[in-house]
């Protein structure tokens, strides 16, 4: 049975979550709470390969239903090696994307559909699910306009703005069907800010 705290954190491409990552993982240190931070796709010596193959913007003809099985792949053994185990030891398990970034990127923007990323992610779905999502929400005009514009190498951000568009959109949906999992944090203001909102949030759902 879980007994840690798994939180994990969505957004669109540039709206400022690395950053934020970075910050809360340094606010956890100066208050001396125990944490371990992975990503995804990887965290893994095979996940972290298998990013390598969904980024690459050389793989231009990758088929949506094989760039949304490399992300479940990824996924499960990132589940199995790292997450899994330490949530079962009861620790704090932050995570730099999960299930809701295939649900908005692959069963929303690409249009495989929710029900499809569902199926090729049960084990997720039945076995591990974030007791806490942090959705920081900023459309993607602002986000690509605050990061400087799209990485030319980096094959999703290169999917167009339409592609974007439909993800923001569908993280939209996700936060309105899971209230009660889901924070949205308006991430408009500076980095400082949108610290405290998600600090203060965690606060107050006693995980901090």
């Amino acid at each position: 049975m879980k007994k840690g705290i798994f939180i994990t954190f969505e957004g669109c491409e540039g709206v400022g979550k690395s950053s934020q990552l970075r910050m809360l993982q340094d606010y956890l240190r100066e208050q001396n709470i125990a944490f371990y931070f992975t990503r995804e796709p990887g965290g893994t010596g095979v996940s972290e390969q298998i990013r390598a193959v969904i980024l690459d913007g050389k793989n231009s003809a990758m088929a949506d239903e094989c760039e949304a099985l490399l992300y479940a792949a990824a996924r499960v053994q990132l589940l199995k090696e790292e997450i899994e185990p330490r949530l079962n030891r009861g620790e704090l398990v932050i995570c730099d994307r999960y299930v809701d970034s295939s649900l908005a990127y692959q069963g929303y923007a690409r249009g495989l559909g929710v029900d499809y990323v569902k199926s090729i992610n049960d084990y997720a779905f039945k076995n591990v699910m974030p007791d806490y999502t942090i959705f920081l929400r900023l459309p993607p005009s602002e986000a690509f306009k605050r990061k400087g514009g799209v990485d030319g190498t980096d094959r999703v951000e290169l999917s167009g703005v339409d592609f974007h568009n439909a993800v923001f959109e569908g993280y939209n949906k996700l936060a309105s069907e899971y209230k009660d999992r889901f924070i949205v944090i308006e991430a408009t203001g500076t980095k400082y800010e949108t610290q405290q909102k998600i600090i203060s949030a965690l606060k107050e759902r006693g995980v901090l």
